[in-house]
């Protein structure tokens, strides 16, 4: 079943590199009492991700705190490493968190899991994003395949 507006973010656990190494951060950190601009996408380094996704963020970080958000943040179907040396190459420190769904779980667990094995990509995450308060969704964009404007951090801003 995919999660809708109104529902609760199920728990997981993520991990994000700090201080050099990778450490579990849960749901709770993440969602508990904030304001949250929430976005997926199918994978690190890849075309969309790199060019337009993550950088739009990056780009309207300020605006987008400036409208009462806590955090942003960017998950993806990768390990935390990859995660990370992507956060440099996109200058997202400070701006965007870089969280890794490695095993995929809470993508399976809110139903916005995509099948790239004929690409050679495996199980990843739809791409979306979504404005969640204190762990409940209250906006939620799932792009259509290989689409590229419902998600992105311009749209968002217009929703909160």
């Amino acid at each position: 079943m995919t999660i809708k507006v109104g529902d609760k973010v199920p728990s997981a656990t993520f991990m994000e590199m700090k201080d050099g190494k990778p450490t579990p951060v849960s749901t709770d950190e993440i969602f508990s009492g904030k304001k949250v601009v929430f976005f997926a996408l199918p994978g690190a380094f890849t075309p969309t991700c790199s060019a337009k996704h993550v950088p739009g963020f990056v780009t309207h970080a300020d605006e987008i705190k400036a409208k009462g958000v806590d955090t942003i943040a960017c998950m993806s179907v990768n390990d935390a490493f990859v995660m990370g040396a992507w956060a440099k190459d996109q200058k997202a420190d400070g701006k965007v968190e870089m969280l890794a769904d490695g095993n995929g779980d809470f993508t399976r667990a809110i139903g916005l899991e995509m099948d790239g094995t004929k690409f050679g990509m495996g199980k990843r995450s739809q791409r979306f994003s979504m404005l969640v308060d204190n762990g409940v969704v209250k906006q939620l964009n799932v792009e259509e395949p290989g689409a590229f404007s419902v998600s992105s951090a311009e749209h968002i801003l217009k929703q909160i």
